[in-house]
């Protein structure tokens, strides 16, 4: 496994941040997105695994384990969204989602980006700590927004 901006606190406790797509646990991503979080339920399988392959992904493990997930999508020049942020409920309390939002910021590929841009409703705390903050001009933000049907 890849691992980048290694903490050697976490991977002495033996936790591991890689961009590998190919460790993704997509059943359980899936299932925390659909059933658990507040912005993705009623994502279709299929546009789940499309936004996957599109995108740069961060997967959280201990030893092997599946722990915690990001997705950003990017042009790897000039601009990255992070989204789809989540750390299992049997590893929070761990400042995992910390490291994970380190690790992304700080990651090779995204270094030097003109802008970031993320969405929550519940973790402000946590992104201001790296430099986030509300948008400065929100007059100049448009968006359409088309939720999923939940099932």
């Amino acid at each position: 496994m890849a691992a980048f901006m290694n903490d050697e606190a976490f991977l002495k406790k033996g936790f591991l941040i890689s961009t590998d797509k190919s460790l993704l646990n997509i059943e359980t991503i899936y299932n925390y997105l659909n059933n658990e979080s507040y912005w993705a339920q009623g994502i279709p399988r299929e546009r789940l695994e499309r936004a996957i392959a599109n995108s740069m992904c961060f997967g959280v493990y201990e030893s092997d384990e599946f722990a915690g997930f990001a997705r950003v999508v990017t042009d790897n020049a000039t601009f990255a969204y992070i989204c789809d942020v989540f750390i299992l409920t049997s590893f929070r309390k761990k400042g995992l989602s910390k490291w994970l939002i380190q690790t992304i910021v700080n990651h090779p590929d995204l270094r030097g980006l003109r802008r970031w841009s993320l969405a929550t409703a519940d973790a402000q705390g946590l992104y201001n700590q790296f430099g986030f903050s509300q948008i400065t001009k929100p007059e100049r933000w448009m968006e359409i927004f088309t939720p999923y049907k939940t099932q």
